[in-house]
């Protein structure tokens, strides 16, 4: 999504992002990287406009692509916790849209008790779905929500991310026969990999 006009439909939620996600300093990555920023993306999914701005653009990422290739996933979902926000605002939009998308969320081990599920949701065996992340970095987060749903039968149409931090994350899925689509990437905040 790096034409132009994505770029301006993408403007609100860029501004808010440099508002509310940016921060400047000194930190350590969940891939264990130290970096000059960070992006918690949290502070966006979990905003009462940001939810709905990133909510909307992911949607329409999912409905034009499923245009193009004429295949339409059954649900959107991805590594709890960072992904059940951007999850949840995605099915409510579909929901208020009449579009047939459901969500589920990956847990990071398996649960306990109960059918002792990784996956959680209305899916099923053999449905097709993306993996919704906020941050992609390495990739490592969402390749794990791959590997889960994969194991439960799922096949997985491809990636979205909020914003892409240039740090490998495309080239991982890339491996994996994935394709990696974000909303954003850094420099659309003047930083560079």
């Amino acid at each position: 999504m790096s034409s132009d006009s994505a770029n301006q439909d993408l403007a609100p939620l860029i501004a808010l992002m440099e508002t509310e996600a940016l921060q400047r300093g000194e930190f350590t990555l969940a891939s264990g990287k130290k970096a000059n920023y960070y992006l918690d993306c949290r502070r966006v999914t979990l905003h009462p406009k940001g939810a709905g701005l990133v909510g909307r653009a992911m949607l329409d990422v999912v409905l034009s692509n499923a245009k193009e290739s004429g295949v339409m996933p059954a649900a959107v979902g991805g590594m709890a916790i960072g992904a059940d926000p951007i999850t949840a605002s995605i099915v409510t939009l579909a929901g208020g849209d009449d579009v047939d998308l459901k969500g589920f969320m990956v847990r990071k081990e398996p649960k306990g008790h109960g059918m002792g599920q990784q996956v959680e949701g209305p899916v099923t065996p053999g449905q097709k779905v993306v993996i919704v992340e906020d941050v992609i970095t390495s990739g490592g987060s969402a390749l794990k929500a791959v590997d889960a749903v994969e194991a439960f039968g799922l096949e997985v149409l491809y990636v979205i991310g909020i914003i892409d931090r240039l740090a490998g994350g495309a080239e991982a899925f890339a491996k994996r026969g994935l394709e990696l689509k974000t909303l954003t990437t850094i420099r659309d905040f003047g930083l560079e990999p």
